[in-house]
């Protein structure tokens, strides 16, 4: 090869070299504009599930101490003999305390024998996420049966 098409070849490496370096640089701005929007997408998800969570998760955990409260009702009913409406009236005071709304002192459905003691009670909470509403159905329940 004469030495005019030697510098020809390396002028052209060296051009090429040029473009594919600025098509690297062009994507490497794209990348970081694509590395943001998936920031900004993470933190919006992530907040909406925190606040979907500090909506919700009090429901439960309200069932939850519901549902403590009535299997240790239960255990203390058969064994110091409380009739239905002392049982009720006990249970209508947790909910009270745990503020539940809508739910009367009737909704709660107790059956004492000497044997066995059932309590059971099915409510609702409305959950008010904004731009979405829901109900959350909870029917929390207990029984005990006496030892003897």
């Amino acid at each position: 090869m004469s030495r005019a098409g030697e510098q020809f070849v390396h002028q052209s490496y060296q051009g090429f070299q040029r473009i594919c370096n600025t098509g690297a640089r062009a994507r490497s701005y794209a990348q970081r504009g694509a590395g943001k929007l998936k920031a900004i997408l993470t933190t919006a998800i992530l907040l909406i599930a925190v606040f979907a969570a500090y909506k919700i998760v009090p429901a439960y955990v309200t069932d939850y101490e519901l549902s403590d409260k009535m299997q240790e009702q239960a255990r203390f009913a058969v064994v110091n003999r409380y009739n239905d409406e002392q049982i009720r009236d006990n249970i209508f005071k947790v909910v009270q305390d745990l503020e539940i709304q809508g739910v009367k002192r009737d909704d709660i459905k107790v059956t004492a024998t000497q044997a066995v003691v059932k309590i059971s009670l099915e409510y609702t909470v409305p959950v008010n996420l904004g731009v979405y509403s829901t109900e959350l159905h909870f029917s929390p329940s207990s029984e005990n049966k006496s030892l003897m």
